[in-house]
């Protein structure tokens, strides 16, 4: 069975999470915690240090200038770089 820890909502809304938690979690002041409402109670978890996105959200926002490189030069420079690494192993 969990362990049943009591702690108090004060007047500003804040809850203190009991130190052996914070410990156990790795929780510090200024951690980042996501705040979900489940059937059986509040679950806390860690905040994701960025913001979900998909491809289409981000394609083409880097600045790029010269032409498009071909699959070919694409796949040229993995393999080189692929074996810059291996090199160094």
């Amino acid at each position: 069975m969990a362990e049943k820890l009591i702690t108090t909502v004060s007047t500003k809304g804040q809850v203190i999470l009991p130190s052996a938690i914070r410990k156990r979690k790795d929780w510090g002041a200024g951690t980042r915690l996501q705040v979900e409402d489940t059937p059986d109670g509040v679950l806390l978890k860690l905040a994701p240090v960025f913001a979900p996105t998909r491809p289409e959200d981000v394609f083409g926002v880097l600045p790029h200038s010269g032409k498009p490189k071909t699959l070919e030069e694409m796949d040229a420079a993995v393999l080189a770089e692929a074996r810059r690494r291996d090199a160094r192993n």
